[in-house]
């Protein structure tokens, strides 16, 4: 007969626990991610404004245009470069400030909120 005090391991109640932590953070992270990855994303079509040479980036609407088929090559569907961005042109550098916020229900009225907040300032090609 074993002694209580040489058993190892996790009882069925404590491994269903375990379980469920990781299913709620696995949850979350599933909901959260796409957010980031579209953030980053974004940060390097601004950022590579500078390497353009197909076309002259030398006006806030070319900017915004270059962002917008940065965005439709990606696939970033959600988010309307208009509204998330304001750019201003002085001398030759643009100052770009992204700044949105995502929502992604979590259970019942509780929300998983991200916010984003950049400025970027990026010489003309």
């Amino acid at each position: 007969m074993m002694k209580a005090a040489s058993q190892k391991g996790v009882s069925l109640l404590g491994g269903l626990v375990i379980l469920a932590v990781l299913g709620f953070a696995a949850s979350t992270a599933f909901k959260v991610l796409p957010h980031y990855f579209d953030y980053w994303t974004m940060k390097k079509i601004i950022e590579s404004v500078p390497a353009e040479k197909a076309q002259p980036i030398d006006s806030v609407r070319a900017f915004y245009e270059h962002v917008d088929a940065g965005m439709q090559v990606n696939n970033i569907r959600d988010l309307d470069a208009r509204k998330i961005m304001t750019v201003t042109l002085d001398d030759d550098v643009f100052a770009a400030h992204l700044q949105y916020e995502q929502r992604e229900p979590l259970i019942g009225n509780v929300d998983l909120v991200v916010k984003f907040d950049h400025e970027f300032s990026v010489r003309k090609p």
